[in-house]
C-alpha cells in the first residue's frame, strides 16, 4: 500500500534578523578590521536575506550586550538550557497545526512519534513534551534521531514508512525542530565559525505519515523509496562537536565541490532502481546548505537554471535550519502544484552522507491510488 505525508506544516520563531544587521552585529564583535572584511563578504555573498532566530535582547537574553557592545559567549550549559525552554513550546505548537491541518486524523489516532534536533539535549525530551501537549494515547510510542545534521528529515520519513509498511494503521508523527542560533559564537574568526554564524538559523518542520489515502482537497506527498550513500572522501569536512561555547561545527568551504563531484554517483543507481531519469524529474527538493551547494549541485546535475529556485527562494528568506529546511522547500513545491510532480528529494549530513527520498507531490484532486 502506498504511504503518505499528509498536512506539512513549518513553524518559525517571531525574532527576525535581516542578513545585514546580522553581518553589522557579527563585526561589531571583533577588532582586526581583516577580519570585519571577511565577514561582510560571507554575509553578502551568503544569497540570505533574513534569518529567524529563537532568542532575543530582553531578561532572558542568551546572549546579552557588555558595555563595549560585545555580545557575552555563553556556555554549553546555559545554551542547552535555552534550547529547553525554547524548544517543547515550539514543538507543541508545531504538532497542534499539524493535526489541525489534518481533519480527517486526530490526536487518538497517532500511533507513533519520530522527532529529530541536533542542537539541544534535553530529557524528558521534545517527543514527551509533544505526547503531553498533544494528549496523545498513553502507548505512543517515541523515537528520537539526535545528533544527525542537516540529513536527519530522511531517515526519521524512513522510519515513519517502516512503521506504515509493518502496520497500515499506523500514524506517525515526524517532527524536525532546529535552534541553530543558540550556538553563534560571537567573537570565533575562525573560518568555520564565521561560515556558520552567516549560514543557520531556527525553525521546524512537522508532518503525519500514514496509509490513509488523502480526502479530496488537500495536497499530499506520496513516499515511495530512500537512499543513503556515504561519500569516499570528505567525512572530515562536515562534522559537529560539542565545545565548551556551544557546539563547534565543522563546515569546510570545500564541502561544496565534494558534494557536485559525488552527487552524480549517489544519484544515479537509485533513481535508475525507482524506474526514473534525471530527465524524468519534475521537482528538485534539494536541501540549502548554502548557495555554493546548490550551485555545485545544479552544476553536476546539469539542471536549468530554475530547477533549483524553490530551494534557493528558501535559503534566502529562512538560511539554512539544519534538519528542518526540507519541509520549507517541500512545501514551497505543494504550493505551486497543479499536477503531480515526480521529485527527487536530498539532503546532507555530516560523515559525509547523502541522503535522498523518491517522492510524488500531488495536488488537492490528483488521483491518489
Amino acid at each position: 500500500m502506498p504511504t503518505y505525508l499528509h498536512a506539512l506544516q513549518t513553524w518559525t520563531p517571531d525574532s527576525l534578523y535581516l542578513q545585514e544587521e546580522a553581518s553589522t552585529a557579527m563585526q561589531a564583535q571583533v577588532g582586526d578590521p581583516r577580519v570585519r572584511r571577511i565577514i561582510r563578504h560571507i554575509h553578502r555573498q551568503s544569497a540570505i536575506d533574513q534569518r529567524h532566530v529563537v532568542w532575543q535582547n530582553d531578561a532572558d537574553a542568551l546572549f546579552p550586550v557588555d558595555g563595549d557592545g560585545r555580545w557575552h559567549n555563553p556556555g554549553t550549559g546555559a545554551r542547552n538550557q535555552a534550547y529547553t525552554r525554547y524548544a517543547a513550546p515550539a514543538a507543541a505548537e508545531l504538532a497542534r497545526r499539524c493535526l489541525a491541518a489534518a481533519p480527517h486524523l486526530a490526536a487518538a489516532d497517532v500511533t507513533h512519534v519520530i522527532t529529530a534536533s541536533c542542537t539541544g539535549f534535553s530529557n524528558p525530551g521534545i517527543d514527551i513534551q509533544i505526547c503531553r501537549a498533544l494528549q496523545l494515547p498513553d502507548t505512543t510510542a517515541r523515537f528520537h534521531l539526535g545528533f544527525m545534521g542537516c540529513s536527519a528529515a530522511f531517515p526519521a520519513l524512513r522510519m515513519a514508512k517502516a512503521l506504515c509498511d509493518a502496520d497500515p494503521q499506523a500514524v506517525v508523527l515526524v517532527l524536525c525542530l532546529e535552534l541553530c542560533s543558540l550556538h553563534f559564537q560571537p567573537g570565533n574568526t575562525s573560518e568555520d565559525a564565521l561560515i556558520a554564524g552567516a549560514l543557520f538559523a531556527d525553525g521546524a518542520g512537522a508532518a503525519l505519515v500514514s496509509q490513509r489515502p488523502p480526502p479530496p482537497g488537500l495536497p499530499a506527498v506520496r513516499l515511495q523509496g530512500f537512499s543513503t550513500t556515504l561519500t569516499p572522501t570528505g567525512g572530515e569536512s562536515m562534522a559537529w562537536n560539542i565545545g565548551d561555547h556551544g557546539f563547534d561545527i565543522v563546515l569546510s568551504s570545500y564541502v561544496p565541490h565534494l558534494l557536485g563531484s559525488f552527487i552524480r554517483d549517489a544519484l544515479l543507481p537509485p533513481l535508475t532502481a525507482a524506474g526514473r531519469t534525471l530527465e524524468s524529474i519534475d521537482f528538485w527538493a534539494v536541501h540549502p546548505g548554502g548557495k555554493a551547494i546548490l550551485d555545485r549541485i545544479a552544476e553536476a546535475l546539469h539542471l536549468p537554471d530554475t530547477a533549483l529556485q524553490p530551494s534557493r527562494n528558501v535559503l534566502r528568506s529562512y538560511g539554512n535550519m539544519s534538519s528542518a529546511t526540507i519541509f520549507f522547500v517541500l512545501q514551497q513545491g505543494l504550493r505551486r502544484l497543479t499536477r503531480p510532480q515526480r521529485t527527487a528529494a536530498m539532503a546532507f549530513g555530516p560523515g559525509l552522507t547523502v541522503e535522498m527520498a523518491f517522492l510524488e507531490l500531488l495536488p488537492p484532486h490528483a488521483h491518489a491510488d
